[in-house]
């Protein structure tokens, strides 16, 4: 397929496809019309004697400071190079990727006033794998992510750094290379890139393709310690969420059917004398499953706001631009904070049943070793759970509660959504470790069930597990086994994606 910047609906997947190649993405001739008819519309609105907010006056507190055609270019030069105060280790290259293809989509809906020649040459950066470094803090997230997005164009001027590897070379350099002159920029046209939610948008999209991975492999993960643990599949029969359907649990709970079936592990105790599970197994339905409808509201919101226009003021004719808060990241900022401690959640509850498995109940032994006294077996990475969850649980304050006026009280609430994206994608790094030291936790338990098998899906990710982490007998070294782990759900090697029938 081909996408029409600016004319077809962007989602998850076609975002991520462009970012990494596998869809064409373009400017056809409708979309070019767009641009150029708004274009005409600023130079007009420009040359008037009426004051129009960003393309004749001053920005933020300065509103009401005419500017002259004479001033226009270096206004809009000193905006980059004023609002580029951005601080801290920089973002990864690939959110700065998703962040210039999220700003073409927006810019050539023509509503923003940039000349042609400033999107292809954005369009030009991604080609050539120009990808501009941006620290990570700075923004407050309304009006929009001033200091981010002005890093990020600082390059279309000469200024500012390009990625070259895992490091950075100048853009003044990186330009020449290329045969590429740095632009000038007209009236408006600093105003449109500067002003709107990339940087909050593309934290969004990057943790929304990585929870939808963890989502998935959190069930897996439940499955397994279920299987470790011989507890009771009923808590997942379709009668019991039929009751109360809340689309998230029905998911879950057809998944976790799906794990279980035909295996002879469950069916070996069918009957036995206990009555119920611990909340963390019998409840996976209704904790995953609220967790799946934050990311599914996360997931709408975010979809929108692809396909949405966030810069001000938004230009409407020849006479008009209308001024208003479209740049505002309240709502992404309170979403994604909604959706982070969904994310910390589906750590807190792996963490409880890491700590169910080393009780030495219900047929396995204590800290899932033979030799308890003499070894300490798997104890000690459930400390590092406990740590891990510990440590999301301070991450879940949510930045989008507080605010903090700037702008001389121009700008008097802001949305912090740029702190939001930020802390969300640190609970899922984390989320990613719990996870891996449950599985290898679940399959440890799962050897105490031998010979008994388990479904096909299950024995699938045992083997996956197996090939890198060999059944804990006597205590050795961990730390080699949690990073190979790890290193398997960052490369999301376990099957995780089946029918439900």
């Amino acid at each position: 397929m081909t996408f029409r910047y600016g004319l077809d609906r962007m989602d998850l997947d076609i975002v991520n496809g462009i970012a990494d190649g596998s869809i064409k993405a373009e400017l056809c001739a409708e979309a070019i019309a767009r641009i150029n008819q708004s274009r005409n519309n600023v130079e007009v609105m420009a040359s008037s004697d009426k004051a129009i907010y960003g393309i004749n006056t001053g920005f933020g507190p300065l509103c009401d400071t005419q500017i002259s055609p004479e001033e226009t270019a270096l206004l809009q030069k000193n905006l980059l190079i004023t609002h580029a105060v951005g601080v801290g280790e920089p973002i990864a290259k690939a959110i700065s990727k998703l962040m210039l293809i999220t700003k073409v989509h927006a810019l050539s809906q023509g509503y923003s006033g940039v000349r042609l020649e400033v999107v292809e040459r954005m369009l030009k950066f991604i080609e050539l794998d120009l990808i501009p470094v941006v620290p990570e803090q700075g923004s407050v997230g309304a009006s929009g992510d001033l200091a981010p997005l002005s890093h990020l164009f600082l390059p279309l001027i000469g200024e500012g750094e390009f990625w070259q590897g895992k490091g950075s070379i100048s853009a003044a350099e990186a330009l020449a290379q290329h045969g590429l002159a740095p632009l000038e920029l007209q009236a408006k046209e600093g105003l449109g890139l500067i002003n709107g939610t990339q940087f909050i948008l593309s934290h969004a999209i990057t943790a929304l393709t990585k929870m939808r991975y963890l989502l998935d492999l959190a069930d897996v993960a439940g499955a397994m310690s279920i299987e470790g643990m011989q507890g009771s599949g009923s808590p997942f029969r379709a009668e019991l969420h039929q009751i109360r359907a809340f689309a998230g649990n029905i998911e879950v709970a057809a998944r976790m059917r799906r794990l279980f079936k035909d295996s002879a592990n469950m069916a070996s105790h069918t009957g036995c004398a206990r009555v119920q599970d611990p909340y963390s197994l019998r409840c996976i339905p209704q904790v995953h499953g609220a967790s799946r409808n934050a990311y599914n509201h996360l997931k709408e919101l975010a979809e929108i706001e692809m396909n949405s226009v966030t810069d001000n003021p938004i230009v409407i004719s020849s006479e008009e631009a209308i001024s208003g808060g479209g740049f505002h990241g309240q709502p992404l900022a309170m979403v994604l904070d909604y959706t982070s401690i969904a994310a910390a959640e589906l750590g807190n509850i792996s963490d409880r049943r890491c700590y169910l498995m080393l009780e030495g109940l219900h047929g396995l032994p204590r800290l899932l070793t033979k030799s308890g006294g003499l070894n300490s077996g798997m104890m000690i990475p459930q400390y590092v759970t406990a740590a891990l969850v510990t440590e999301n649980k301070s991450l879940c304050f949510p930045p989008s509660a507080d605010s903090v006026p700037t702008s001389m009280g121009q700008e008097d609430h802001v949305s912090m959504g740029s702190i939001s994206g930020r802390k969300l994608n640190q609970i899922l790094g984390n989320l990613e470790k719990i996870l891996a030291i449950e599985l290898m936790y679940a399959a440890q338990a799962i050897e105490f069930r031998r010979p008994n098998s388990c479904s096909d899906i299950i024995e699938q990710n045992f083997a996956l597990i197996r090939s890198k982490v060999a059944k804990l007998e006597e205590d050795r070294l961990l730390k080699p086994d949690i990073d190979a782990m790890i290193e398997l759900v960052k490369t999301q090697a376990f099957t995780v994606n089946f029918a439900l029938n």
